[in-house]
């Protein structure tokens, strides 16, 4: 058994106490861990006392609430990002104070719980960030670690598809028994939803199949010379189709044959992911521009969206494994949380690099430089 410690930093005694006796016998396992984790609850009346026990002893995660006396919840919340502590942020906030709560995500916290929550609505959020936990200990020790642990790794993904799964035979169920009625367009929504799930289901495959070949560092890699162009029109005819239901138009700039030497696969690999978030993350009517550029030095590869964009906070946190950036604009879409990464990595492998610039709701820019 492993035991998170939970501080909650509230100044409502009642809502300090109601979380230490929900999460007294609580317990979070998953078929995929090696262990079940329980929680000791830490608590705290002010931000100066949270911020008192956060240097002493030091927490995994941290309910928040944003009203309280002497220094407020925010402020906290910058103080976990300038001392860099390794500190999952919950705000605990009042219906009234939604718009507060969301802003402090962009600020840096995981997510919000409004309150007054029910004992339901705190373990479900608890169980989720228990996960996360795990995910991203486990992905670090897929760095340094055999085949056990990628065994386990495989195991907590096959739970991820198995939610899917069983939607989709509920979903094909109701159409069989005709529970819904006789005509076909009677289950439109429910079909809609199985491809939604098929659509995420797919994505997360092909997300871990490109993970496992970048960190292997085992995949034979073939390179050779190839066009960047070539490459970038293919991947923007893959997308089109994808592009055209959303009412997003794709340019792309760029005179062939510009040549490098580079292994093709891994280079789809890139622009598939930066085109396809591009697309994802616009608005309807938007545009993507890819445009591709030779110095004499270096090569680079532009993907400029007309997306919702993201905020530095956000920026600082989009190549880390399994993050997807929360908030009211993205609560729809779904997502792997391992594009940027993988992009990351495989740059890396190139001795490039990757820089973003961004402006909320005006759109993001994605570019990759990559040395000749």
């Amino acid at each position: 058994m492993s035991t998170l410690k939970i501080l909650v930093v509230d100044d409502e005694p009642g809502i300090r106490s109601g979380v230490t006796r929900i999460l007294k016998n609580f317990r979070v396992d998953y078929p995929f861990m090696d262990e079940a984790f329980d929680f000791e609850v830490l608590e705290a009346a002010t931000g100066e006392a949270g911020i008192e026990i956060i240097e002493n002893n030091i927490p995994d995660i941290l309910l928040l609430d944003n009203k309280l006396p002497g220094i407020q919840g925010v402020e906290v919340l910058e103080y976990i990002k300038k001392k860099k502590k390794n500190i999952i942020v919950v705000m605990i906030t009042s219906y009234a104070s939604l718009e507060l709560a969301v802003k402090a995500t962009s600020d840096g916290a995981y997510d919000f719980i409004p309150k007054p929550f029910t004992p339901q609505e705190l373990k479900s959020s608890i169980e989720n960030i228990t996960k996360r936990v795990f995910l991203k200990k486990m992905t670090n020790k897929l760095q340094d670690t055999g085949k056990q642990i990628r065994f386990t790794f495989l195991s907590m993904l096959s739970h991820e598809l198995k939610a899917p799964l069983n939607a989709i035979e509920g979903y094909l169920k109701m159409v069989r028994e005709r529970q819904l009625g006789s005509r076909i367009e009677d289950y439109d929504t429910i079909i809609d939803r199985s491809l939604d799930r098929i659509k995420g289901m797919r994505n997360l495959i092909l997300d871990l199949l490109d993970l496992t070949r970048v960190e292997s560092g085992k995949a034979k890699r073939n390179i050779t010379d190839v066009d960047l162009v070539q490459l970038a029109r293919t991947a923007m005819d893959t997308m089109r189709p994808y592009a055209i239901q959303r009412d997003v138009t794709l340019t792309l700039h760029g005179v062939s044959p510009l040549i490098v030497q580079a292994d093709s696969e891994e280079i789809e690999i890139i622009f598939n992911n930066l085109i396809s978030n591009a697309i994802k993350y616009n608005k309807e009517g938007g545009h993507v521009t890819c445009d591709l550029q030779r110095t004499d030095d270096c090569i680079r590869i532009k993907v400029e969206d007309s997306g919702i964009g993201l905020s530095p906070a956000e920026i600082e946190k989009i190549f880390d494994d399994f993050v997807r950036i929360k908030n009211e604009k993205t609560k729809n879409i779904s997502g792997s949380g391992l594009g940027l990464p993988i992009i990351k990595k495989l740059v890396d492998n190139y001795s490039g690099r990757i820089e973003v610039t961004s402006i909320p709701d005006a759109g993001s820019t994605f570019t990759v430089t990559l040395p000749i």
